[in-house]
């Protein structure tokens, strides 16, 4: 047998290519692969960064002040970051010097001001409800809807009110412990219920929102534990490297986490929601 140079001969290309073609159509049409393509369709990473970007801006200032209220806790914003982000207490203290003391914040605020930083918290409410629209594919709504940004930033400080207020006592036991975790996802999926519902105008089913509500909900449980395990240290560490700019840097990634599962959560919810409905009508079309 004379001795062959090259490659091995591994069977026909056609067969090989039509093999990868029959793979790459089911990865496509798999979860994974809706999910990845509509992603990308409504640039889900972008969206996350400007969600991070103009909630600093113009969010963060605003439950500063409202936070600063709070004076017998001592913490103001501070403590709502911290109870957020689950961290330790060597960067629960970078946290709370970041934001200094709450009681300049309300004593600095004049009335003008206030009013400025509401006005610019209402546009983070219209950029939420601009993702909504392109997770579900649904026209930019019209201008008089408003009044539903107003509604939704104002339920949205007393949803972190209620969070901060009920923390996991530092004794608690397990089943204690569990209890707080399950209200608060509860109260995450209702919330979330209830944005897509009014940012959307009423235009998609309650239904077909819930879905995309219980997979924010424990997006953010998984975001939070991330956060113990990654984002603490991390905190303390850029202190050191960095200073309050490190910490900073650190916050502003936790944005985006918290962008991509608001986002992601309503984005999963809209393919879950679809699966059903060709579930069910290939049953029906079975049955007959």
């Amino acid at each position: 047998m004379p001795f062959r140079f090259g490659a091995p001969d591994d069977g026909d290309p056609a067969h090989h290519g039509h093999w990868f073609a029959r793979l790459y159509r089911r990865v496509q049409t798999s979860v994974v692969g809706l999910a990845w393509s509509r992603g990308r369709e409504m640039e889900l990473m972008h969206r996350a960064m400007g969600f991070a970007a103009l909630g600093f801006l113009t969010l963060v200032p605003l439950l500063v002040v409202v936070a600063a209220a709070d004076l017998p806790s001592g913490q103001g914003f501070a403590r709502w970051l911290v109870q957020g982000l689950g961290v330790s207490e060597v960067s629960q203290e970078e946290v709370e010097q970041l934001f200094g003391r709450p009681g300049q914040a309300l004593q600095r605020t004049t009335a003008l001001g206030l009013g400025a930083l509401a006005a610019f918290g209402v546009t983070f409410g219209s950029a939420v409800q601009t993702g909504y629209e392109r997770a579900w594919d649904l026209p930019t709504a019209r201008w008089h809807t408003m009044w539903r940004h107003i509604v939704w930033l104002g339920v949205l400080i007393v949803a972190l009110l209620v969070f901060v207020t009920t923390p996991t006592p530092a004794d608690a036991s397990a089943l204690e412990t569990v209890g707080v975790a399950t209200g608060d996802v509860v109260g995450a999926f209702f919330f979330f219920w209830w944005s897509q519902r009014l940012l959307l105008c009423g235009r998609i089913r309650w239904r077909a929102l819930a879905p995309g509500a219980a997979a924010t909900a424990l997006g953010l449980v998984g975001l939070r534990i991330f956060s113990q395990v990654v984002f603490s240290p991390l905190i303390a560490a850029n202190a050191v490297t960095y200073g309050p700019f490190g910490t900073v840097l650190v916050l502003q990634s936790w944005l985006v986490g918290v962008g991509f599962v608001v986002y992601g959560g309503a984005l999963v919810g809209r393919l879950f929601h679809e699966a059903m409905v060709r579930h069910r009508i290939d049953a029906d079309l079975g049955s007959r």
